[in-house]
């Protein structure tokens, strides 16, 4: 795993396999910042279910000014702090949290949510729902969605209008612009 574009192309993303992670691999990445292109260099952007930290790292290497790392897990969310410590990034912070406990708080608009929970269960769409309700993304914003393809998506919020989706392997992934008007979608 490595960064694929932005200030640190190339750095090589290490973690421990026995972390149980599944990183967004390097392909996905490449294609979900081709579709994001000029929209993430100023941008504040919140990386739920963190993990590795492979995606809000990107963003943060292409110029991001602003990547809230949202990990449960202590030891990764530790071991990910210390990637940004060691590579010197600003604008980032990591928070040692439920995303969905994280979502309950005051919320602040992001321009870019990176929503990525493990699969198989209601993560996805319990993540995004409290998302949309909580008022987390701006007028326009932007969320990433990945979920194993054979699942498909959940219902989702009718004003995530749906810009660009592709599939790699078992891996659905998905880009949705927030269009605000309210409901959930069937």
């Amino acid at each position: 795993m490595r960064i694929v574009g932005g200030s640190w192309r190339g750095r090589r993303l290490r973690f421990a396999e026995s972390m149980g992670l599944r990183p967004t691999p390097d392909r996905v990445r490449e294609t979900l910042f081709n579709w994001l292109h000029g929209r993430v260099a100023g941008s504040r952007c919140l990386d739920l279910f963190a993990g590795s930290g492979a995606l809000g790292l990107e963003a943060l290497s292409r110029g991001a000014v602003d990547v809230v790392f949202v990990e449960r897990d202590t030891l990764t969310a530790r071991a990910l702090a210390e990637r940004l410590a060691e590579w010197q990034a600003v604008g980032a912070r990591v928070v040692c949290r439920d995303a969905r406990r994280f979502l309950e708080g005051a919320p602040q608009s992001f321009d870019i949510v990176f929503l990525d929970p493990p699969f198989g269960g209601p993560l996805l769409g319990e993540t995004a729902a409290r998302l949309h309700a909580g008022g987390w993304l701006v007028p326009g914003g932007l969320v990433y969605l990945e979920c194993a393809a054979r699942e498909g998506l959940p219902p989702l919020p009718v004003d995530w209008q749906c810009l660009r989706s592709g599939r790699a392997g078992e891996v659905g992934y998905h880009l949705f612009a927030n269009t605000p008007s309210g409901a959930l979608s069937e």
